[in-house]
């Protein structure tokens, strides 16, 4: 099942928010303040970011945060899968497949996503998926 946050799954988000920047799925670890601003900023509206729950059952495996864009080359909304995590023992019940396909549904032209090279069963999945490189790379300028 897959479904928005909600104010009361702050605790569970932050828990699987800072598991998720623990892991080698991202380069480095946030500040703590960078998951309550990333939750706080789902709550207030959802026009730049939205995050759901992945659950098995009532029981929430791993989270998802989608932002969303407006690309001339897609000629349209690109809605980033900008984070999916699942813990361990949710990985392979089928959830990130239901969340791609619930993310198709949301009327975007195009849906993109960053992974880490070394993150093969991802990368794996997500070429499964239909999803393609890229031919140019992306640069960031943090700290502005």
């Amino acid at each position: 099942m897959i479904r928005k946050l909600l104010p009361q799954d702050e605790a569970v988000f932050l828990e699987l928010s800072e598991e998720f920047y623990s892991s080698p799925a991202v380069e480095h670890a946030v500040p703590r303040e960078y998951h309550t601003r990333a939750f706080a900023e789902c709550m207030r509206s959802g026009d730049y970011l939205e995050g759901f729950l992945l659950c098995d059952g009532e029981t929430p495996g791993g989270f998802a945060l989608l932002q969303k864009t407006y690309s001339r080359e897609a000629g349209g909304l690109t809605i980033w899968i900008d984070e999916i995590y699942l813990r361990p023992e949710f990985r392979g019940k089928g959830l990130a497949r239901e969340f791609f396909a619930f993310a198709q549904t949301l009327g975007a032209r195009r849906l993109r996503l960053e992974v880490e090279p070394d993150n093969e069963h991802a990368v794996s999945l997500y070429r499964r998926l239909g999803y393609r490189d890229l031919p140019y790379r992306s640069m960031v300028k943090d700290e502005i």
